[in-house]
This record gives C-alpha cells, sequence and structure tokens, in this order.
C-alpha cells in the first residue's frame, strides 16, 4: 500500500505537465467534510457551457456569508468545474459560499466572450444570493492561471461587471498571467489574437485607484506563467495605494499552487490558509 506522501506524488505527476481540468486529480483526492453541493448546473446562459455549481457550509448561518466565485484555468481551451469541486468544499468547509461556473471556451469562442461568460455568472451569483446564504455586497473573485486572468479582468475593468462591480470586495489571483505582451505563443494567439488593441487585454492596463484588495501568489518552480505577471500588477497597484498581499512559494510549481488547496496536500505550501485569511480579514462586515 502506498503511504500518503507517496500518493501525493504519483497524483502530482499526472497533472505537471500543464494546467488541466485536474478530473483524475479531483476523483480520488479525499475532499473537505462538512459541506454540501446547494446548487448544480444552474444556468446563466443558454449554451451549455453556461452552467455553475455553488457549495455551501452544513452549519446554518445567522448571517449570510461571503461569497467566492472560483474560475479555473486550464489557458482558456479546457477545463470543466467539476474537476474543481475539490476547491469549492475546501472554501466552503472555512465558511464561505463559492460559485464555481463553467464559460464557453476557444476554439468555440475568444477574447472576449470568455469574460462576458464569467461576468454573467457573477450576477447570476449575486442575484441568486438569497437562495444561497451568500451575502451580494461580499463578493471575492479567485482564480487560478487563466482564471486568475478573468477573475482579475473582472475585478479591475469595469466594462464587464457594472454597477455589480461594488460588491466585489477581493482579488485573489494565483499563478496568473496579467502582463503579457506582445502575445507570443499558439496559446495566446488562438485567444487573443483577433483583439484590435492589445494592450486593452491586459489587466495591469486596468489599474486605478478603487480596485479592490489583492492577493497574488505564485510558486517559484512555475515554467507555464511567469512569477514576474504577479509581480507587475503588484507592484502597479501599491503604486496607486491599492493592499495587496504577494506570495511566493517554494518548490511549488504551476499546477501545485492550486492542488495544494486539496487537503492531503496542504503541507505542501500553506496556499489554502493563507487564502483563507486575506478572504476573511477583507470580507468582515
Amino acid at each position: 500500500m502506498l503511504g500518503k506522501g507517496r500518493v501525493a506524488g504519483v497524483l502530482l505527476g499526472l497533472i505537471a505537465s500543464a494546467c488541466s481540468p485536474l478530473r483524475v486529480f479531483n476523483a480520488v483526492m479525499p475532499k473537505d467534510g462538512g459541506v454540501r453541493l446547494v446548487v448544480r448546473d444552474a444556468a446563466f446562459g443558454p449554451d451549455p457551457r453556461q452552467r455553475l455549481d455553488v457549495y455551501a457550509p452544513n452549519a446554518r448561518s445567522a448571517k449570510p456569508r461571503p461569497i467566492i466565485i472560483f474560475f479555473y484555468g486550464g489557458s482558456w481551451n479546457s477545463g470543466t468545474k467539476s474537476g474543481y469541486s475539490f476547491v469549492g468544499r475546501a472554501l466552503a468547509s472555512r465558511g464561505f459560499v463559492v460559485a464555481i461556473p463553467d464559460y464557453r471556451l476557444v476554439p468555440q469562442v475568444r477574447y472576449p466572450t470568455f469574460l462576458e461568460d464569467n461576468a454573467a455568472a457573477v450576477r447570476w451569483t449575486r442575484s441568486h444570493s438569497t437562495e444561497i446564504g451568500g451575502d451580494p455586497d461580499r463578493l471575492v473573485l479567485m482564480g487560478h492561471s487563466a482564471g486568475a486572468y478573468d477573475a482579475a479582468m473582472l475585478a479591475l475593468d469595469p466594462r464587464w461587471l457594472g454597477a455589480d462591480l461594488k460588491a466585489v470586495k477581493a482579488l485573489v489571483g494565483l499563478a496568473g498571467p496579467y502582463d503579457f505582451l506582445p502575445f507570443d505563443g499558439l496559446v495566446v494567439q488562438q485567444t487573443f489574437g483577433g483583439a484590435v488593441d492589445p494592450v486593452t487585454t491586459q489587466p495591469v492596463h486596468y489599474v486605478g485607484h478603487g480596485n479592490p484588495p489583492t492577493f497574488l501568489a505564485t510558486g517559484d518552480k512555475d515554467e507555464t506563467v511567469r512569477p514576474a505577471n504577479s509581480d507587475s500588477l503588484a507592484s502597479k497597484l501599491q503604486s496607486v495605494g491599492t493592499k495587496v498581499e504577494r506570495k511566493r512559494y517554494p518548490e511549488v510549481g504551476h499546477a501545485g499552487l492550486v492542488t495544494a488547496i486539496a487537503r492531503p496536500l496542504r503541507g505542501r505550501a500553506p496556499v489554502f490558509d493563507d487564502v483563507v485569511a486575506f478572504v476573511n480579514r477583507t470580507t468582515r462586515e
């Protein structure tokens, strides 16, 4: 029988090559208890990909809970919400309501359509907050990799959420691309190559006064998205007075940053505890 450390190593080996949907990882990874799936496949648009799941603590709360909306990565061309239930259950076990949307992917769509989908998911979540036990005025946008890009764009660029942006109390970005001009590589070209003005595709372009407190994390072994992206965004946010927490985790790779949220792997890096502490600080009433 494999010990827990050996099992963790095997599981990480399955996902180390890319930012994948993590479905195999999610299927075999023990989940946090005390959590229920309160909404499955809620439609926020007509396309089959425009669906979301919501996780919440079993315990009742006298007050509405902060809501975390988590956007997964996958190079904007892969991923499923079901592959990240370990994230939803982990965060819900700490007292949050957690929504995880699917969204349309490349090549079905390109920039900016996936941002429009994720903005629609945010609006659905906020408008149904009472049903799911969440506070419509305490939203946290969180993502990993391409999902961190999506979260950052929604949190920083008012085009996407409009009046709903006022409810966003914090941004959490794990290994995100935020400052990656010029476009380089097939994935980026396929996703953003048709943009009329490439500058407007970059989260760093939208830094300004009033941006929400931000948590930016990277692993120093990340060979997929350069940590310099997070350094650049952190620097720009700090220059306008935004509160930023910049975390760097040694011996952690790209996928390892999000898999460290899973219960058996939290000893590899304190990503989960750091995110939970940040969200608690920024969503206090």
